[in-house]
Parts: structure tokens; C-alpha cells; sequence
């Protein structure tokens, strides 16, 4: 992982290719790497274990595409058998992961999702009230490992800036720092019986700590699914331990945003199957370069490359890298004198083929195959070898994605409709995600029982230690969500705006996202990200906003 400097990543490879490794954890997307699937390939893989494996479900409340291919690859690489695990299947979620995976239904082992050392409270709080409310709670405890969990990178640095002043031993955690920094935070936090972590959800890979005695939630989670992973990471020693809700409801603003936010507009969709289905039967694509130019964020854009590729339109290859570049550490007639006929003449042909700058040297592996008879994929494991030699450094850049157009659609317009209509789908099941959240606090029974349902397994009697059951049988007053209103005088300044950047603006959606603070290829391609007007709808709900955009 991007952890580990280049040493340490020849290293591992070296042993991986020399059949040393056991164990070897890679993300899914490591699999979109040229070099990573040449070395697989030779490896004899006893388990192919799948970790989230909910992610493989449109259902599930993290669909990443590249899951969708797993189960391909896990037969593609002959694995002898394959392992998919989730710890927050729904039912359907369930069924998908089985389909996906081709298991057997009496291979699907359920293990309960109770967890009777865990008290569940939900507490409405005002935003103003929230502060000084978690405070309380963190003086008032004793004292024990905590998770705060968060919504926003800033708002990590502030709570945890607020408890550091009080006195408490705080630290923030978010993707946004850099790794060394990251890695810091969690040996503290590991390592301490007091700790307290104020964190977004890139808190969740790898924590596994087993006395953590409180989970707070300081905004609300994005999905019961969330919930449930985060409050899970608590007590798992056995232990009686907290877990506690703040209920915000001016929080679902931000939330419904990031949804609405990811949702490309029609026009975007339409110019991008354009572009696809233009070109010839090979496709090499920048991914990069197609999100910037139809203004469609990266994950959408694979997920609507992965719909075409399930619905039969396209096949993707093997991504490549386009540039290779080394900088050689011994000479080349040193590198050259450790081997012997043919394996020389190959290498003096390759070496032959880089283009040398100040330093580095530029090679162009399709001339380089031509020139040296030799497939691409015996390259790239030369140039591998050399750089695990230390007889190079290596360096690759300008991924590219090939892709096989297998047939062409009738009429582009309703691909393009129907796409899009999933898109819309996807976004309205991500808000009744949030929906769920709040109802569960609002609900009029034991919310562990109803939570419990959410994934198939309701309790045969109340639990005894949610809120529900503590507070006698009575859900907690939810208080209204209130929100800012849309000012005339400044609507009337973004539309002037909006006529003098209808390039960037005019789509509805782009309009919509510019004064909602949420950023897009296009927004930044044309610097808007910048301008005073930009987020100046960000208390009102998107949907208001998109209303009156004329979307």
C-alpha cells in the first residue's frame, strides 16, 4: 500500500515472486495494476479472500465496481478457493454477494449481530448544544480508548483541537494527512489506555484494538451499515462499553450533499457514451482525462464503465501503464555482463530502445515490443526484475484502461437515459440510507432489536440498553430540521453569474453543485472552485437549490 517506500515494496514483491509469503493483503483496485497482475500470475493462490465483501452489491452501502470483478479474477488465477466476508450483509446484500461469488446457499455461514456488551444511546442535540454535550460525556467517564467519529476532515482538526484544550489527550485522524502522520496517530492510539481519536470513516481499514470503551458519533452516520462497522469496533474484548449517537439533524445537509453531489447530469452522461462509442473497437483510455472532459467524477465514471461492461457493450482489459521511465544505478555493460545469450541479446535490444533525458530514461514499451520481438508482458517483467535487482530505479506513469467494445447500442440517447436513470436510483437509495438513520432514532421500540432487523436478525424480546429501553418505552423527540432560506438578492447574483460561465454553468446540476460548495471536473477546469460565490447555498438542501435551478 502506499505506506511502504519503494524498498519496501520491491521487497515484498521479490518474496511474493520467490513463493516466500503466506499472507499478502492487496485493495481490489491493486488489481488494475499492469505489474501487480503479471507477478500474480505466477503465484498459487490457496485463498482468495475478499474482505467487504458487501461492496460487490449495488445494495450495499459501499459499491465500489472493482469488486465486481473479483470473483473473475479469483477464477482467472485459479485460486482453490475463495472467502468472502462482510460484517454488514443485509439480506439482499446477501444474496448478491452469493450470486456474485457463485457460493452455494448452505455455504453462507451467518454469525450473530448482537452484541450485549454494548449500550446504544441516540441523544438529540442542537449544533450549538453538541460541544459542550461531548465534553460532558468524555469529564464525566472513566476514562478508556474513544473513537469520536466525524463527517469532515476540519471538523475532525476542530473537535479534537476542542478536547485537546480541555485537557483531554485528542488527536484528529483523516485522509487528508499525510502517511507518516497518519501512522503516528494510530501507534498513539494503539498504544494508550486513554486515547481519544477524533476521526472521519478513513478511521476504519485495520483498527482492530480490542478495549475500546466508547464509540461516539459527533455527526451522523451516513447509513446504518456505517453505524453498525463503527459501533462494532467497540468492547470486542467482551467488555461493557458506550456507544452514543449525537442526533443533529442539520447534519443530514452535509450528508445529502456528497449524495447529490457524485449524480452526473443527463448532458454529462450523453457526451460521454458519445465519446465511448465513437472511436473504433480498441479503446485505451485515460480515466483521468474522460472524468475532467464529461464532468463525471472518478467512481461514477467506473461505475458506469462497469454497467456497460455487465450489460455487454464493453470488455476491459488489462490496464497498462503509457510511460516508463529508469534511472540506472550501474552501468549498462554491468547490467548486460550478468546475463548470457539470448536473455542478453534481448535485454542490449531493450536497453537500446530508452531515450535518455538529464537523468532518467524514457521508454516506449509498444516500440520496444516491435524492436525486440518480444511481447509487452516480457518487459515489463524485465524492467521489474531489473528495479528488484537494484540495477535501476523505476518509475511508471499515465495509467491507461483498455477496453473491447463488444457491440454497439441501437440509439445512444437511451443508453445514455438509462444510465443515467441508475444514477438517480443509486442517489435515491443512498438518502433513504439516511432516512433509515433517522428513523431508527425516532423509532418507537427497541432500536438494538430494529437494527438487528435491518440486517435479518430482530431480538425475540428487547434489548435493555438502547435509549428506547432505558427511557421506559419512549423514543426520543426528535427536535425539526430547520435550514438556512435561499436569499433573492444573492440568487439574483448567481444567476448573473451563472450567464457569465454558461459553459460551466447552464446544466442545472453543475449550477446546483457550484452553490452547494461541491466540486466537479468542470467547476475546476473553469476555476469556480474559488469564486466568493461558491458554497454560498451550503445550509440549504440540494434538492431546494435544484428546484429552483430548473433541475
Amino acid at each position: 500500500d502506499s505506506t511502504l517506500d519503494a524498498q519496501e515494496s520491491a521487497d515484498v514483491m521479490r518474496a511474493l515472486r520467490d513463493g516466500q509469503l503466506r499472507m499478502l493483503y492487496v485493495a481490489p483496485e491493486r488489481f488494475n495494476n499492469e505489474r501487480f497482475r503479471e507477478a500474480i500470475k505466477r503465484v498459487q493462490i490457496s485463498l482468495f479472500a475478499v474482505d467487504e465483501a458487501h461492496c460487490i452489491s449495488e445494495w450495499g452501502h459501499n459499491f465500489r465496481p472493482d469488486y465486481l470483478k473479483l470473483a473473475r479474477l479469483a477464477k482467472e488465477y485459479r485460486a482453490e478457493r475463495v472467502l468472502a466476508l462482510t460484517a454488514t450483509a443485509t439480506p439482499q446484500v446477501l444474496v448478491d454477494v452469493c450470486r456474485g461469488f457463485n457460493i452455494q446457499a448452505e455455504c453462507a455461514v451467518r454469525t450473530g449481530f448482537y452484541r450485549p456488551n454494548l449500550t446504544l444511546l441516540t441523544t438529540p442535540v442542537t449544533r450549538s448544544d453538541r460541544d459542550a454535550m461531548l465534553l460532558e460525556r468524555v469529564r464525566t467517564r472513566a476514562a478508556g480508548p474513544t473513537i469520536v467519529y466525524v463527517t469532515l476532515q476540519r471538523t475532525a482538526e476542530q473537535v479534537a483541537e476542542r478536547l485537546a484544550a480541555a485537557g483531554f489527550p485528542a488527536r484528529a485522524y483523516h485522509a487528508g494527512m499525510e502517511d507518516t502522520d497518519r501512522a503516528a496517530v494510530q501507534d498513539w492510539f494503539f498504544a494508550s489506555d486513554r486515547a481519544i481519536v477524533v476521526a472521519t470513516i478513513a478511521f476504519g481499514m485495520g483498527i482492530d484494538k480490542a478495549n475500546i470503551r466508547y464509540v461516539y458519533h459527533y455527526n451522523l452516520p451516513k447509513s446504518l451499515e456505517n453505524y453498525s462497522q463503527e459501533i462494532g469496533r467497540a468492547g470486542r474484548d467482551g467488555e461493557p462499553s458506550g456507544c452514543e449517537m449525537f442526533v443533529c439533524l442539520e447534519d443530514l445537509n452535509t450528508l445529502e450533499n456528497f449524495v447529490f453531489g457524485d449524480t452526473p447530469s443527463l448532458a454529462a452522461v450523453q457526451s460521454l457514451m458519445s465519446d465511448l462509442f465513437s472511436q473504433g473497437e480498441e479503446l485505451e483510455l485515460s480515466l483521468y482525462d474522460l472524468s475532467n472532459r464529461h464532468d463525471v467524477r472518478p467512481l461514477v465514471l467506473r461505475t458506469l464503465l462497469t454497467y456497460l461492461e455487465l450489460d455487454g457493450y464493453l470488455q476491459e482489459g488489462t490496464p497498462f501503464y503509457s510511460q516508463y521511465r529508469f534511472k540506472p544505478l550501474v552501468s549498462s555493460a554491468e547490467i548486460l555482463g550478468r546475463f548470457e545469450g539470448e536473455r542478453r541479446t534481448f535485454l542490449h535490444k531493450l536497453l537500446a530502445q530508452a531515450q535518455q533525458a538529464k537523468i532518467w530514461f524514457s521508454i516506449d514499451l509498444d516500440q520496444a515490443a516491435q524492436a525486440t520481438g518480444s511481447p509487452r508482458e516480457r518487459i515489463v517483467r524485465a524492467l521489474d526484475y531489473l528495479g528488484e535487482q537494484q540495477l535501476l530505479e523505476l518509475q511508471v506513469e499515465g495509467v491507461r484502461n483498455r477496453f473491447r467494445r463488444l457491440r454497439q447500442p441501437d440509439a445512444l440517447g437511451p443508453l445514455a437515459a438509462d444510465l443515467h436513470q441508475r444514477t438517480l436510483a443509486r442517489e435515491k437509495r443512498e438518502i433513504a440510507r439516511l432516512n433509515q438513520v433517522v428513523e431508527l432514532v425516532g423509532h418507537n421500540g427497541c432500536q438494538v432489536s430494529e437494527l438487528g432487523a435491518h440486517f435479518g436478525e430482530p431480538l425475540p424480546k428487547p434489548c435493555g440498553h438502547c435509549s428506547w429501553c432505558r427511557n421506559g418505552g419512549k423514543p426520543a423527540p426528535l427536535p425539526p430540521r430547520t435550514h438556512c432560506q435561499i436569499g433573492d438578492a444573492q440568487w439574483r447574483e448567481a444567476v448573473r453569474v451563472r450567464s457569465e460561465k454558461p459553459e460551466a454553468l447552464d446544466d442545472p446540476r453543475a449550477f446546483t453543485r457550484f452553490l452547494c460548495g461541491l466540486t466537479s471536473p468542470k467547476l475546476s477546469r473553469a476555476k469556480l472552485s474559488s469564486h466568493r460565490l461558491f458554497g454560498v447555498f451550503s445550509d440549504v438542501p440540494f434538492a431546494e437549490v435544484l428546484q429552483r435551478a430548473g433541475g
